[in-house]
């Protein structure tokens, strides 16, 4: 019955707002009722779009699917800061930056493109000294976190005060939040991130994916078929 999942699948699930990604992984696992079940790719849970799920044998390709370009659209707010760089926690800080142009924020965006070196997020997944450096972030722990290389490939904007919209194209290990946070800092108004949907992996993109509820019909027919 469970074949067709067990041999290996691709499916692209638009993953839905305040959802974890491991939220989708857990229902399409309750689904196909398989344990082999991964995704190519961390979306945080205030983010939305593209999220490749393998199945079954296909696991073993999860990482050539991690490695591939990725295309983000977006909004950053200026003006505050957040810990997180995003909307997981409250903005503060706050400055005022009326008086930035439009020219102003397309020229700070070109400085982030091209290969450059981009410290994540205290509140992130990396590993620090064995642990989560989210957690240890959330016990009010000091830590620095190293730089790492990173490929912004595209960078445009549009803006206004004191929303910054963009789109990003860059490589896998980029912190979408941290652009948000650096490009405030480099403006001298702060920002943080306050939207983001990922719309392409590659050459899959967000209008091929399925929203959750889809994916449930289709994966239920799929499995009445081969039942």
């Amino acid at each position: 019955m469970n074949n067709i999942f067990s041999e290996g699948q691709v499916l692209l699930i638009n993953k839905p707002y305040d959802w974890t990604s491991f939220d989708v992984v857990r229902r399409i696992r309750n689904l196909i009722k398989i344990k082999k079940v991964g995704h190519a790719g961390t979306l945080d849970p205030l983010a939305t779009g593209l999220l490749i799920l393998c199945t079954g044998k296909f696991t073993k390709k999860i990482n050539e699917y991690m490695a591939q370009e990725k295309e983000y659209t977006g909004t950053i707010v200026l003006g505050a800061t957040t810990p997180t760089y995003d909307l997981e926690s409250i903005p503060e800080n706050f400055t005022d930056g009326s008086h930035i142009t439009a020219e102003q924020v397309a020229e700070a965006a070109k400085s982030f493109t091209g290969e450059i070196l981009q410290v994540p997020p205290i509140y992130s997944a990396i590993k620090k000294d064995g642990k989560r450096a989210y957690e240890l972030a959330r016990k009010g722990q000091e830590l620095e976190l190293d730089p790492r290389k990173i490929t912004v490939s595209g960078f445009t904007t549009t803006f206004n005060y004191p929303e910054v919209h963009f789109t990003i194209v860059c490589s896998t290990g980029t912190y979408i939040r941290s652009i948000a946070n650096d490009l405030g800092k480099q403006l001298g108004c702060g920002g943080y991130l306050s939207k983001l949907c990922r719309t392409r992996i590659g050459d899959y993109t967000l209008e091929n994916s399925w929203t959750m509820e889809e994916a449930e019909m289709n994966i239920k027919e799929v499995l009445h078929q081969n039942g």
